[in-house]
């Protein structure tokens, strides 16, 4: 198998079925810079290529993990300037590291709202029963 081995291509809408996602939101992420290998065949739609996918798979990770789009471009960005991870890596364990304390602090703030429930709750119930 050689480098000059034609790669599969999809077109746009099944690449949409693939990652999930739909069409207008994959030609989004190609407009502010997060996809950037799209070429173009000869009546100029777009085609796509399994980077592409494993590209958007990999976006579609990092938003489920609490990632901003505009921090995916600012490490793309990065990316695109050092050709590798070594800067990139960094950046990105700093911001899951926010992203962990921020779900930590989400997750106190539900367990508090949980209990304040539970509690009105128990006053409601309570009043019910004295009602009748």
């Amino acid at each position: 198998m050689g480098s000059s081995e034609p790669k599969q291509t999809y077109p746009i809408g099944e690449l949409s079925r693939m990652v999930n996602l739909t069409q207008r939101t994959i030609r989004y992420y190609e407009e502010i810079g997060l996809l950037h290998s799209v070429r173009r065949i000869e009546n100029g739609k777009r085609v796509y290529t399994d980077d592409d996918v494993r590209r958007l798979k990999f976006i579609n990770r990092l938003k489920v993990l609490g990632l901003s789009l505009a921090e995916l471009v600012a490490l793309e960005k990065i990316y695109r300037q050092e050709r590798n991870n070594r800067e990139v890596i960094p950046k990105l364990l700093a911001i899951l590291d926010e992203r962990a304390v921020q779900v930590d602090e989400r997750i106190l703030q539900l367990t508090a709202l949980k209990k304040e429930i539970r509690e009105y709750q128990t006053r409601l119930r309570s009043k019910l029963q004295q009602e009748t």
